[in-house]
């Protein structure tokens, strides 16, 4: 932010100096001038019945306005700022405005206890006080099942919560835009934390994907593209499209959103089936506790721990990381097949960045033959993106010449994607696992570990994410 000012400041003396100089010209020869101006009018033309005449001011009125309505920002800040650096102080000033409005949302929106007991010592009635203040369309109620998943949402020894709200910051703006326009109470942001902790990429055993957890049959009934180029449930502004318009259909059929969201976990069939073995008098998701699916009974619950650790993360001492992702993006429209490649190369973005904003093209192609496609790049690329994509697409004999051949396609398809971790300080090689979604023994088999022990520094390799 102080780079912002420096730059501001200096554009405004530029501007105030060249201001002052043209001030003394017109004072020099301001009658001439403006004699010019009020002896030889326009030409008459034919005036509309509702033109407004007026009348000539004496030269000297004219130009004592003109100094009084001199602007209070200087024009040459456009002038003196390339597109580059212009993108640069938007996206300083995008990422300042996101910080902010994170702090401000705990600071002004959650009541901050300042003399907190430790996490096992806070009584019940505190946890129902801080529901209680939560105040949403979507039941919070507590009990002792909320209260066991509460305390491993709040349990700092996996880091999960600490990772879920820095990666919130990049992908819940996003998020509750969406839950927003589609008229959906916005605490709905915190099913993807108990589908995916806020993972575009992540895969389950079953083959759900993205952020909400889409299988793809659900994923193509609600209009995401899944092919073995582009999976459109890894894309956070379109799966979240579909999310709202199914869960929008759900709470059609039910009228209550706890039944809603077990719908979306288990299926409408087996909530019904639920529902009819309970009774007729039942009619909400504690109703029909026991007769819903075992992974479906914490799934509410696990919703209600989520929206708290979020909310009150501060009254258990969690710390937020910095986003791993840029929070200033801007989107550009594709309409030519293209590989990520061109891009990192052409620009310098490093390729891991682009496929982490970018996470539907799973071979890196943008397929843009028939339609056009997004790409999500930092701001402070944008301009430069713009200046030289004649340079990008140049390059495409170059990257794609690869997957000309189909065979080259089937192999890559098969190559399980994966990252690099480093391994910080209190890591274990079982948290790891937990974090990611994985075994030891994959761990271990993926970075030819003999022993358990891991040092700080040290990188791992993990293979896929569930």
């Amino acid at each position: 932010m102080k780079r912002f000012w420096i730059i501001l400041s200096l554009a405004l003396l530029v501007g105030i100096c060249g201001q002052s100089a043209d001030a003394s010209a017109a004072k020099r020869k301001p009658r001439k001038k403006a004699r010019k101006t009020v002896v030889e009018p326009a030409p008459r033309a034919a005036e509309p019945a509702d033109t407004v005449k007026v009348e000539a001011v004496p030269v000297q009125d004219t130009v004592a306005k003109a100094e009084e309505v001199v602007p209070t920002y200087s024009t040459m800040l456009n002038i003196e700022l390339t597109p580059a650096q212009m993108d640069s102080l938007v996206a300083q000033w995008n990422e300042e405005q996101n910080a902010r409005a994170f702090d401000e949302f705990f600071s002004n929106f959650i009541s901050f206890d300042t003399n907190e007991e430790s996490a096992s010592e806070i009584p019940d009635s505190v946890y129902i006080e801080r529901l209680r203040a939560l105040v949403s369309p979507v039941q919070l109620p507590y009990n002792p099942i909320v209260k066991s998943y509460i305390a491993r949402y709040t349990d700092t020894r996996w880091g999960t919560i600490n990772r879920i709200l820095s990666r919130s910051q990049y992908y819940f703006p996003i998020i509750e835009d969406e839950l927003i326009k589609a008229g959906l109470p916005v605490e709905l942001r915190a099913l993807p934390i108990i589908e995916s902790a806020l993972s575009p990429t992540a895969v389950s055993v079953r083959g759900a994907a993205g952020l909400w957890q889409f299988m793809p049959s659900t994923g193509k009934s609600y209009g995401l593209e899944v092919n073995s180029l582009v999976d459109e449930r890894c894309d956070a502004v379109l799966s979240t499209r579909a999310a709202c318009r199914f869960l929008m259909d759900l709470y059609e059929i039910y009228h209550d959103w706890t039944l809603a969201i077990a719908a979306y976990n288990c299926g409408p069939g087996n909530v019904n089936k639920a529902l009819i073995r309970a009774g007729s008098d039942c009619r909400t998701f504690w109703d029909i506790y026991y007769y819903l699916p075992r992974e479906t009974r914490g799934y509410v619950p696990a919703f209600i721990a989520a929206s708290y650790a979020y909310a009150y993360h501060k009254q258990h001492n969690i710390e937020v990381e910095p986003s791993p992702l840029p929070v200033a993006t801007d989107t550009i429209r594709v309409n030519r097949i293209m590989h990520l490649g061109q891009v990192s190369s052409t620009l310098n973005i490093p390729i891991e960045l682009l496929r982490s904003l970018n996470p539907q093209y799973k071979l890196d192609i943008i397929p843009a033959t028939t339609k056009s496609y997004t790409l999500i790049l930092p701001q402070q690329f944008a301009s430069q993106y713009v200046e030289k994509e004649q340079e990008i697409f140049s390059k495409d004999s170059t990257y794609l010449k690869e997957y000309i051949n189909p065979a080259n396609i089937d192999r890559k398809r098969l190559e399980r994607p994966g990252f690099t971790y480093t391994v910080k300080k209190g890591d274990t090689l079982s948290g790891i696992a937990y974090r990611y979604r994985c075994s030891v023994k994959e761990l271990m088999r993926w970075n030819r570990l003999k022993s358990t022990k891991l040092r700080i520094g040290q990188k791992l390799r993990i293979e896929r994410a569930r």
